[in-house]
């Protein structure tokens, strides 16, 4: 019953942190698109995403113990938000309105870091968190310069429900140290490190609480 019970549980995280990431994406793709507070917005969405990223993927990981399972976690998003993505296509936006954050690189870096110290929790924590805080913003940039114009497809495509200060407007032009990808990768490799040890903190309280 026990097992039962922990694996209902830890089944449950990965749906929980699936949709909200899912959400996440869908809402912070209306300030990337709508507003001048893209880069902002961005950076945002990386920490974000980061989030998810190092809490569920350690969490998943250190649960089955088998490096690789993190990189399966990332699927298992991509597929969460390949499917969002696909509903926004059939309401009649264009492909590329929503962009799907990067999961699985990360993941893979992740797995790495506990391969390559053989297991180790720490490792994982310190090395893991700070690769996945620094490669996620770079995979994700990669990954927007994919989309034709968001500035075409804000005026193209308005938002019925947007509130009067998220207007389609010409973003302001950031200087090299107001780079998105640098805000993402510096707070990232900072933040992610706590957000792995919560992923490895959630997973002893689930097997105390099962216990």
């Amino acid at each position: 019953l026990m097992v039962w019970l922990r694996r209902c549980t830890h089944y449950l995280f990965i749906v929980v942190v699936a949709v909200n990431s899912t959400l996440l994406t869908i809402n912070t793709g209306d300030y990337i698109f709508y507003t001048d507070w893209a880069w902002t917005s961005y950076t945002v969405f990386s920490i974000g995403n980061i989030l998810m990223i190092s809490v569920g993927a350690t969490y998943y990981l250190l649960f089955t113990g088998v490096p690789g399972t993190a990189s399966y976690y990332g699927l298992i998003m991509q597929v969460y938000t390949w499917v969002a993505k696909g509903a926004w296509f059939a309401l009649g936006y264009p492909y590329d309105f929503i962009v799907t954050p990067m999961w699985i690189p990360s993941c893979m870096l992740l797995d790495l870091a506990y391969w390559a110290s053989k297991r180790n929790k720490h490792s994982l924590i310190l090395f893991g968190g700070v690769l996945v805080g620094m490669s996620f913003p770079l995979f994700n940039m990669v990954n927007l310069l994919t989309v034709a114009d968001p500035l075409e497809t804000a005026f193209k495509y308005p938002r019925p429900t947007l509130p009067p200060y998220m207007v389609p407007i010409e973003p302001q032009v950031g200087k090299f140290y107001n780079s998105p990808v640098a805000l993402g990768a510096g707070t990232g490799s900072v933040l992610a490190v706590t957000f792995t040890a919560l992923g490895a903190k959630l997973n002893t309280w689930t097997y105390r609480w099962m216990a």
